[in-house]
């Protein structure tokens, strides 16, 4: 048998371990399946997914880089808090990309890609209430498909570097993001760019963005165990890109 699944995490052995393991650790850690300070077990994971230790501790040093696992001498294995300030950092940095992007696509004329935004929207729009898990995905490649609509695929791959931890905040309680809202934020987004309203779809883009600046906070709240480092500045401090 060369596929184990494992509680829906699917490692094909006849491909590379190793950089399937770290991304399936990772989606497990930002999806809350792997709760902040949980204990991970190099020798454990490597039975779980029928693996040697060495992919396990390959995947703990890229996990470790990203800032989602923490290597304790003599202690263990860790998956770390949620870092508040990286997660406002992360957001704003975002913001100054992906604001690029829109205003870049507001400029051209791709019907093609139109018809794609539209596509997406209506996927979102079917799965928004009993599936926002999919949803997240759709938001992803929402995102992804601005990104490369624009030229700027590359930049969508730095941002999935930087981005973990704001993606974190997101999964762990659906019910802080008000999904509806967000999906009538991407089609104002669509709207602008079809219309050609560069600095409209500025605007929109930002203020999308800037919708985990209201849920953070509640969400801190909730879950404080969850979090490390200061609440940070609030939403009228937050510098402009």
């Amino acid at each position: 048998m060369d596929l184990v699944d494992v509680e829906g995490w699917t490692l094909d052995h006849r491909r590379a371990v190793s950089p399937q393991l770290r991304a399936i650790l990772r989606s497990r850690i930002i999806r809350n399946d792997l709760r902040p300070m949980s204990r991970l077990s190099e020798p454990e994971l490597a039975k779980e997914y029928g693996v040697s230790r060495q992919p396990v501790r390959e995947a703990f040093i890229t996990l470790m880089n990203e800032g989602l696992v923490e290597v304790r001498p003599q202690r263990g294995t860790y998956v770390c808090k949620i870092d508040y300030n990286a997660v406002l950092n992360a957001r704003f940095v975002r913001e100054a990309v992906e604001a690029d992007i829109v205003r870049k696509l507001a400029s051209e004329d791709d019907a093609n890609l139109i018809r794609e935004l539209r596509r997406q929207l209506t996927m979102q729009k079917d799965v928004a209430k009993d599936a926002p898990e999919k949803f997240m995905e759709l938001d992803e490649q929402f995102h992804m498909t601005l990104a490369q609509g624009a030229g700027f695929a590359k930049s969508w791959d730095f941002l999935e570097g930087i981005k973990s931890q704001m993606d974190r905040v997101r999964f762990i309680t659906f019910e802080e993001f008000p999904i509806s809202k967000l999906i009538d934020q991407h089609e104002r987004i669509v709207d602008f760019i079809e219309q050609k309203t560069v600095s409209g779809a500025e605007d929109a883009m930002r203020d999308h963005l800037r919708e985990i600046l209201n849920s953070l906070p509640r969400v801190q709240d909730l879950y404080p165990d969850y979090f490390e480092n200061s609440r940070g500045p609030s939403r009228e401090d937050m510098p402009k890109p």
